[in-house]
């Protein structure tokens, strides 16, 4: 009898075998964490949109009027935000498996209670406990890539998970409407919570760190760290040579002495600086569509509610194409040699460009017309949606999920400012015209960080 195989999987058959053979095919462990990455996004977008399609229902159960509705739909951007850089640090100390487990439990928990309340003042405690609970998603999904995947892969990795923000949106919306008619507005909480929670035990069964994971040989151990994978764990950067990843990020902590100082310093590096503002750009462009869509599709273009339903699918999935050709692009850019400038860098910049093309919907009158401009748009700005990419890029050594909460801070202040502005301009005017010019005018601004203020994508010394 074969003794017992070690817990690190460093002697399984598949990898004896590979040894034996001295030629051993690769496997793909790394797509299956892909994978568990893609269907954990798009529950994140699914919670805290779930919101929107009850707001009909619920505010007339409830007797909240549209004032008070927005400072709630406000509430999660409130708490995600400051919940950014205390999320990352807990990152860095704790790892991936644990940090997604407890934020995916913990917001599946604040939207199934959501399903619960009866007053305004539950509402809006649920959504700020909401925002807090998913700020750790985006830098753990930024982690993993870096440790599973190689430079060359990680465009397409990041455009893979990101687009779970658009399909769940885009093809779950018809089910969740149909739910909420047949069983009223309460179910959707609790069906979208019961799922995360759900999903939440099989991310815990199933991710595993690539040293650990029992279906990643040596052949594919070899070619992510050949092409800078596992850098939290074998914390190269830092020179250590600890064994496993719990001992690596905590050396690699203990070396760099946490603080609030740090965010500082690293805000003062170009190139986090510049990719917080293009950033910043590109959300401001997606919160347009998550907020004000649908409202500009009734009133600027007098729509009934069956063709907004129909056509407000559109954007969605070009966006969704958007995302992984921006990544397919990127990375197809890396692999012909060209530099991580021109592979990272252009395909956001050409997507900031052509995502300010939105302002030409106030200059036709076929709204098939409209639709048409308005997915171009939303087609580039997933197309511009590898800024997570680029965290991975140039975040210092083991301080990955510090960098990735600074940056998605920075990001998600578009959803507090962009909806507030492109409020008080059609309360102002009556009209959307400046509201989309406004939307036009910041996608510019994040194009011209990338181009004058990122400068060479590389990693940050501190």
């Amino acid at each position: 009898m074969a003794p017992p195989l070690s817990a690190g999987h460093a002697d399984t058959p598949a990898r004896s075998a590979g040894a034996a053979e001295g030629s051993l095919r690769r496997s793909r462990a790394r797509y299956r964490v892909l994978g568990l990455l893609a269907v954990g996004t798009m529950i994140n977008y699914l919670d805290r949109t779930v919101l929107g399609i009850a707001a009909p229902q619920l505010t007339k159960e409830l007797g909240i009027d549209a004032a008070l509705m927005g400072l709630v739909f406000s509430a999660f951007s409130w708490s995600y935000v400051l919940a950014q850089v205390p999320g990352g640090l807990f990152l860095d100390r704790f790892g991936s498996k644990f940090t997604y487990w407890l934020s995916m439990t913990l917001w599946s928990l604040c939207t199934f209670v959501q399903g619960f309340v009866t007053g305004v003042g539950a509402l809006f405690a649920c959504r700020l406990g909401l925002g807090a609970a998913e700020s750790p998603c985006f830098p753990t999904n930024s982690r993993v890539v870096a440790t599973w995947f190689p430079q060359s892969e990680r465009a397409f990795a990041t455009g893979t998970y990101t687009v779970g923000e658009y399909i769940g949106l885009a093809f779950f919306s018809p089910f969740l409407f149909a739910l909420m008619g047949a069983f009223g507005w309460r179910s959707l909480f609790y069906v979208v919570g019961a799922v995360g929670l759900v999903f939440g035990l099989v991310w815990w069964r199933l991710y595993r760190e690539p040293q650990d994971h029992p279906a990643a040989n040596r052949a594919e151990l070899d070619y992510i760290e050949a092409g800078g994978g596992l850098v939290v764990h074998g914390a190269r950067e830092a020179k250590s040579e600890a064994k496993g990843g719990d001992i690596a990020d905590k050396n690699a902590n203990k070396k760099h002495g946490f603080d609030w100082r740090m965010a500082g310093r690293l805000l003062r590096r170009r190139q986090l600086a510049g990719i917080c503002i293009g950033q910043f750009a590109g959300n401001s462009t997606l919160v347009f569509f998550l907020t004000w869509f649908p409202t500009y599709l009734a009133t600027e273009r007098h729509m009934a509610w069956l063709k907004i339903g129909f056509f407000a699918i559109m954007p969605f999935i070009a966006a969704s194409v958007g995302v992984l050709f921006g990544g397919a692009f990127s990375d197809w850019l890396l692999r012909r040699g060209k530099s991580a400038n021109v592979a990272r860098k252009l395909p956001i910049i050409a997507g900031l460009l052509l995502a300010s093309t939105i302002v030409l919907a106030n200059f036709v009158a076929s709204n098939v017309a409209v639709i048409a401009i308005l997915s171009l748009a939303f087609f580039a700005q997933g197309m511009a949606a590898l800024g997570w990419t680029l965290v991975s890029d140039i975040a210092p050594a083991g301080m990955l999920g510090l960098t990735g909460g600074i940056f998605n801070l920075a990001a998600n202040l578009a959803g507090i400012v962009t909806p507030l502005v492109v409020g008080l301009i059609v309360a102002a005017t009556g009209s959307f015209v400046w509201a989309l010019a406004f939307i036009g005018v910041i996608a510019l601004i994040g194009a011209a960080a990338y181009i004058f203020v990122v400068g060479d994508i590389r990693r940050i010394e501190l």
